[in-house]
């Protein structure tokens, strides 16, 4: 018999259906790193969303046959360590509908100075006004024949550019960092970072993608351009994003994630003297809609490794 433990259930508020076949469940709100042996113990199969799976537990559990990401990145899971002991390990794609809606709210409460409005209304400075309007700068930008550019092509990155061809935008594809190949509809890398007007960031968080986007790139970005980060923290170096920002070499940054999470010791983007800077509390994937396309896929994933016709392995 399976025995299936979900180690941080709260991630997911949503129904999550029982496999259909043999089993034990077992799960937990959330699991702290110290838990994570002795809540495995005896488990073949592990779901987790964003409790780590190291070398290090990974040793002591014999009897784990299969690791469940409720997730599309797997960056919390060791996936060497996996492949050494022969652990298969899955991912969820293609669920989440929400991360693109997410940029563009980012990408439309900057570019339009929402918040400063929205201040402005609440502290009574449009009471204030001589005209019947209040302007404040900077001046809101249109979208509509700008350009954006995308790193991290996938899924999401497709129906980012989708909806920004909606908007009337210009599209920029961004290759591979440093590659010595263009596939065909890409361009380098350099060159993305340079003419667009937006980045959005997408790429996983791998040892290639760890500090893709810092000082250097942040220095090539025009300056009235922003920057999206709705990938994983440790793309975007934030240090160097917030002095970027502090000190206008770019014009605005929205966040949903942060290279510490949660910024328990603090991340100078959160400094509330940095202007037209938004961090949102890594959310951008959910919604119901999402959830509940995720909570289906995962449970599919598991039914189908029991099966022996695994699906959307990584390893």
């Amino acid at each position: 018999m399976e025995r299936i433990v979900f180690l941080d259930r709260d991630a997911i508020r949503v129904s999550v259906r029982r496999p259909e076949f043999e089993h034990e469940w077992k799960e937990y709100p959330y699991t702290p790193p110290e838990k994570v042996v002795e809540r495995l113990a005896e488990a073949s199969v592990a779901i987790t969303n964003r409790v780590f799976l190291r070398e290090g537990e990974l040793a002591q559990l014999p009897s784990l046959k299969f690791i469940a990401v409720a997730a599309t990145g797997v960056d919390c899971v060791d996936l060497d360590a996996c492949r050494r002991r022969g652990i298969s390990v899955s991912n969820v794609r293609n669920w989440s509908i929400s991360v693109p809606e997410h940029i563009f709210a980012l990408i439309l409460a900057l570019r339009r100075n929402l918040f400063a409005y929205h201040e402005a209304v609440r502290s009574g400075e449009w009471h204030q006004s001589k005209n019947y309007t209040l302007l404040k700068e900077p001046m809101p930008r249109a979208l509509r024949g700008h350009t954006l550019g995308i790193i991290g092509y996938g899924m999401l990155g497709q129906a980012v550019g989708r909806m920004a061809e909606a908007f009337g935008m210009n599209l920029l594809i961004s290759e591979h960092k440093g590659a010595d190949v263009i596939r065909e509809g890409r361009i380098p890398f350099d060159e993305t970072i340079r003419l667009s007007d937006i980045i959005v960031v997408l790429c996983p968080l791998t040892e290639e993608t760890r500090g893709l986007i810092g000082q250097e790139e942040l220095r090539a970005m025009p300056r009235h351009a922003l920057l999206i980060n709705c990938a994983r923290g440790g793309i975007v170096d934030d240090t160097a994003l917030a002095e970027a920002m502090e000190s206008g070499e770019i014009a605005g940054a929205g966040v949903d994630v942060l290279n510490q999470e949660p910024p328990r010791d603090g991340n100078p983007l959160l400094d509330p003297g940095l202007k037209n800077v938004i961090v949102t509390p890594h959310v951008a994937w959910a919604s119901v809609e999402a959830l509940e396309t995720l909570a289906e896929q995962l449970i599919e994933n598991i039914e189908a490794f029991v099966r022996g016709r695994p699906q959307n392995l990584v390893t």
